[in-house]
């Protein structure tokens, strides 16, 4: 079972978020800002992580730049799931190591897929 972690101060898109991926098999921890999540992925290594972009504490870009500047963080997937809808966000994420865009309001079913697939391909063997 995939271990999912999911930083959003939302509480109650968190909550949507975490019962689509609970009730899909995967174990979810969530966490509300992005100091908060940053302590969890070094607690325990996430297999994927879905991270908002205007978060308390650290912001999500903040946090995607030092987990893909830490060893035993870098390869973990991370999926951006936030409101910010402009192409230089969506750039910018995905320059700095993000796996994957999504802006809210999202399809649940679509936040699923892009998980199964980016867990599907973190798994694969690499050349």
């Amino acid at each position: 079972m995939a271990y999912i972690l999911v930083a959003d101060d939302d509480d109650i898109l968190a909550e949507l978020v975490q019962i689509r991926l609970e009730t899909s098999g995967y174990e979810v921890c969530v966490t509300e800002d992005g100091g908060a999540a940053l302590t969890q992925a070094r607690l325990r290594t996430p297999d994927l992580i879905v991270l908002d972009t205007v978060m308390p504490i650290l912001s999500g870009p903040e946090v995607l730049r030092v987990l893909k500047s830490e060893p035993e963080l870098s390869n973990v997937p991370v999926l951006m799931l936030t409101a910010r809808a402009g192409q230089d966000d969506i750039a910018g994420a995905l320059e700095g190591g993000a796996s994957e865009y999504m802006t809210k309001p999202f399809v649940p079913e679509d936040l699923l897929a892009r998980v199964e697939k980016l867990l599907a391909a973190s798994n694969s063997p690499q050349d």
